[in-house]
């Protein structure tokens, strides 16, 4: 009886270490949710998409050197409707590759905050970190580019696109409409006062 008590635990025993030791397996379905099983994953299951590293208008993505670059020396245009050289410049920075900031200027607002900037109402204006260059010059840009430490031929990886132009001046939302203040309800007019005296529904004429 012992003996075979003794066995039976042992088989337990054993039981409970395999189960202990059962493989888990980490599942991705293609919409990207993580489940874990002791079901290996179907062979025709589709994993996930992976995600891109280069998002736009994110640094995160770029080689390690340029991502330095545009950290120390980031670069803006300032741009306008219209604008023949506004465009050559957009040209030359995407042709070499240079990750950059887009503000356009349109609005008397713009114009403005362009001239506290620059100290004038031309475009365009380049900025790479602290040094402004008004107008556009293939030459002087490309200097000026070299002499941060961009690439001269472009790096940026595959699917890296710049954030969209943004106004220099970011616009206000409309201002609502104030809400008409409801008119007080109106109040009911008071019952008529009791005439003294009795009445049919009040016959020994009580007052409270």
């Amino acid at each position: 009886m012992k003996l075979n008590a003794a066995l039976s635990g042992l088989t337990l025993l054993v039981v409970s270490c395999a189960t202990l030791a059962q493989a888990v397996y980490r599942n991705v379905d293609k919409n990207g949710k993580v489940t874990f099983s002791d079901q290996p994953p179907a062979a025709n299951a589709q994993p996930a998409a992976p995600r891109s590293g280069s998002t736009v208008g994110t640094n995160s993505g770029l080689p390690y050197e340029l991502r330095q670059v545009v950290q120390r020396y980031p670069v803006t245009l300032y741009t306008g409707d219209e604008c023949g050289p506004c465009g050559a410049g957009r040209s030359l920075l995407i042709t070499r590759g240079v990750p950059f900031e887009e503000r356009t200027v349109r609005t008397n607002e713009d114009i403005s905050a362009l001239q506290r900037l620059s100290s004038q109402n031309s475009l365009p204006v380049l900025t790479i970190g602290t040094q402004q260059l008004k107008g556009f010059s293939d030459a002087e840009w490309s200097q000026y580019l070299d002499a941060a430490g961009y690439p001269k031929a472009a790096q940026l990886p595959a699917g890296y696109r710049n954030s969209p132009a943004q106004p220099l001046v970011a616009l206000q939302p409309a201002a609502q409409p104030a809400e008409a203040t409801p008119a007080p309800a109106a109040r009911p007019a008071p019952a008529p006062a009791a005439a003294n005296g009795p009445t049919p529904s009040n016959p020994a004429g009580i007052k409270f």
